[in-house]
């Protein structure tokens, strides 16, 4: 039976989570009839939790479905921040899953079970469906063993009473922690799923202690467990003593942070502003104790690992007391936990959300506005990617007209002569832009299309300087677009966004002055969900 919540546990914040984890567990869309059967709240308090949740941008409603918004992220990105490991060894794991062409994990001990803070999963036909947040049972996994080692008596036997007799199939786990703990690795021969193997060397801190696994999992038709182990392990621990040094290189915490700067705290003060300015507008639909409390959350973050309840009133804006219930509500659900006066996150944080929007890709991410973007100008609009020479449309949200562009997902155009293809010409470094355009060789498609490279790179360096491109009539007759960059977190273009028309619609002037501000606005939501989403995870173009 779940423990009795403390007399000072707020109920909203409660409840609010229970959805929230509903959601996540169900992988995405639900309808809230659905949140009402799995929760056991009634219909009313599953409609005001939603409502709170969809004002604070971590949910989408549609009719009466709910689904995890791209915001969400940013509970779950509080942990990943503060725990510093996602951040530094990510990128080693890409690069070591790209050189051993396999999939490869980075896990975290979660009580008596493993939670995932990175992956990276290589496209296959059968590939693997573990999400950053997804939490395992220990005694299936290799990192499972690998943290069970340095269980202390009272961890056992908690873990004896959670896993019942036969849970842990093949040979005893606690043998099987006693060997990883002697060889300094775990194998995990199809315990977790048929046909599944994997290997996990522990990663220490400078202090010596393990803080995560990494992970390399493969399939039986790729490699049995040993031959797993006897081709990989030597590459790994290689890998692992480069992580033990980027962690050496990172700052270090210098205990339970007190207070916040002053930027800090006016940004909490804005949050407690805002939650009471929405109560104000919507009334008993807004619970303003559940968003309160899930702005403690995120008071966490890189350099922020562990707070004092002042430092983290200061930085939501939060009066102590207020702080101190939600911090108390989130112990005793256990996504806080206290030492000496300081708080930490634990990687349940994990579960709310991260594993449905770890696979979010990028047409995901831009459709909702691309949606609110058409329903503004009466156009379609696209998103485009690089594709060699070309763009490839990968999202698209059609206006209805008797006549309209008719373009659908997976269309190629010459890059040098479309709106999008421009600006993303634009966000490449000038020696990969000049020899693309010539490369592909521009032939005209209609009589105004610019081929002339000299030309063409003159309006490419116009296009980056203005932050957008208008192509008239050069791709097709007729057809007017205008297309603005979309950037991640790092700058970089990685999409262009559109607006086409007939030229009858709207004049050049006119798309300038009705079309672009909208478009700009546009690209910038979209950009904010993909900082958020992107920044522990990788998007996927399509």
């Amino acid at each position: 039976m779940p423990a009795t919540p403390p007399d000072e546990a707020v109920g909203p914040l409660m409840r609010g989570i229970a959805v929230l984890c509903a959601i996540s567990d169900a992988g995405g869309r639900v309808p809230l009839s659905e949140l009402v059967r799995t929760t056991g709240l009634a219909r009313s308090t599953v409609d005001r939790v939603a409502a709170t949740l969809a004002r604070m941008g971590y949910l989408r409603l549609d009719g009466h479905e709910a689904r995890p918004a791209p915001r969400l992220m940013e509970l779950g990105n509080a942990y990943l921040a503060a725990v510093g490991l996602p951040g530094p060894l990510g990128p080693l794991a890409e690069r070591l899953a790209d050189e051993l062409d396999e999939s490869v994990s980075l896990a975290v001990p979660d009580r008596d079970g493993i939670r995932f803070v990175h992956q990276s999963t290589l496209r296959r036909a059968m590939s693997l469906t573990f999400r950053i947040g997804d939490l395992l049972p220990a005694e299936r996994t290799a990192p499972g063993a690998l943290f069970a080692a340095a269980w202390t008596d009272e961890e056992w036997a908690a873990w004896r009473r959670g896993a019942g007799p036969g849970t842990a199939p093949g040979e005893d786990f606690g043998e099987r922690a006693a060997h990883a703990a002697e060889d300094g690795w775990a194998l995990d021969d199809q315990l977790i799923e048929p046909g599944l193997i994997a290997l996990a060397v522990p990663v220490h801190d400078p202090q010596g202690r393990t803080v995560c696994a990494l992970s390399i999992v493969s399939h039986t038709s790729r490699h049995s467990a040993d031959s797993l182990r006897r081709a990989l392990l030597p590459r790994v621990r290689e890998a692992v003593t480069a992580m033990e040094h980027e962690l050496r290189q990172a700052p270090t915490a210098a205990g339970p942070t007190v207070a916040v700067g002053a930027a800090e705290s006016t940004a909490g003060q804005g949050l407690a502003h805002w939650t009471a300015a929405s109560k104000q507008e919507l009334g008993a639909e807004f619970v303003e104790s559940l968003a309160r409390g899930l702005t403690v959350i995120t008071a966490f973050g890189e350099g922020r690992a562990e707070l004092g309840l002042t430092a983290i009133a200061e930085a939501t804006g939060l009066a102590r007391a207020t702080a101190r219930r939600a911090l108390i509500t989130l112990e005793h659900l256990g996504y806080v936990t206290s030492d000496d006066r300081a708080f930490r996150l634990t990687p349940r944080v994990l579960a709310l959300g991260c594993p449905p929007l770890s696979r979010t890709t990028l047409p995901d991410i831009a459709v909702p506005h691309m949606a609110e973007l058409v329903r503004h100008v009466h156009d379609s609009a696209s998103l485009a990617v690089l594709a060699g020479d070309d763009i490839r449309y990968t999202a698209r949200v059609a206006t209805e007209r008797i006549m309209s562009v008719n373009i659908t997902i997976g269309t190629r155009f010459p890059a040098y002569a479309a709106s999008m293809g421009r600006v993303l010409l634009a966000g490449l470094p000038e020696d990969e832009r000049t020899a693309l355009i010539a490369r592909s060789e521009p032939r005209a498609l209609t009589p105004r299309t610019v081929t002339d490279p000299a030309r063409l790179a003159a309006l490419v360096d116009r296009v980056g300087d203005e932050g957008y491109a208008l192509v008239d009539e050069e791709l097709e007759e007729g057809l007017r677009s205008l297309a603005v960059p979309v950037h991640d977190h790092t700058g970089r273009t990685v999409a262009a966004l559109n607006v086409a028309m007939h030229t009858t619609r709207r004049t050049p002037d006119e798309c300038l002055t009705e079309v672009l501000p909208q478009l700009r606005v546009t690209a910038a939501h979209i950009e904010a969900d993909l900082h958020v989403v992107g920044r522990f995870t990788r998007i996927a173009e399509v």
